[in-house]
């Protein structure tokens, strides 16, 4: 046998081979691990918003235009407000008998952190209805 016998040999030597089977499970096991766990080191990430073709949005009396510029800058229908002032317009609109749709529109380079505070601000207020605007694609030519 490999590992020695029952019976005691004063010439047996000691065994002197090492079982490379158990190192060479850990080590697939840690590849493996790396190879799926890699791809997730990554800290940045990439988001291009999209551009639909869709049909434009319907502008009606109970319509709120949201607009978001790339400094954070809150537009309610073309003028410019804070973010306090635009949670009082909300609290107003949410008691509202007919509930208006607000249009959110935003700038490619504007922060989440501004559009989840109007999101928020929104819920919190009771509005339900709100669209995110896109710009159209650009015109391919030839088509």
């Amino acid at each position: 046998m490999a590992f020695g016998g029952l019976e005691k040999k004063t010439t047996a030597a000691p065994m002197a081979d090492i079982n490379m089977t158990p190192l060479i499970d850990v080590m697939l096991v840690l590849l493996v691990i790396f190879i799926i766990t890699a791809p997730l080191f990554t800290h940045a990430i990439r988001l291009d918003l999209p551009k639909v073709a869709a049909a434009p949005a319907r502008q009606t009396p109970q319509t709120i235009s949201l607009a978001i510029d790339d400094a954070g800058k809150i537009y309610w229908n073309g003028n410019v407000i804070t973010l306090d002032q635009m949670r009082a317009r909300f609290a107003d609109a949410g008691k509202a008998a007919q509930q208006p749709e607000i249009q959110l529109r935003a700038a490619r380079a504007t922060r989440y952190e501004v559009i989840a505070q109007i999101m928020g601000a929104a819920q919190q207020a009771g509005l339900e209805r709100l669209g995110f605007v896109t710009d159209p694609p650009p015109p391919v030519p030839g088509h």
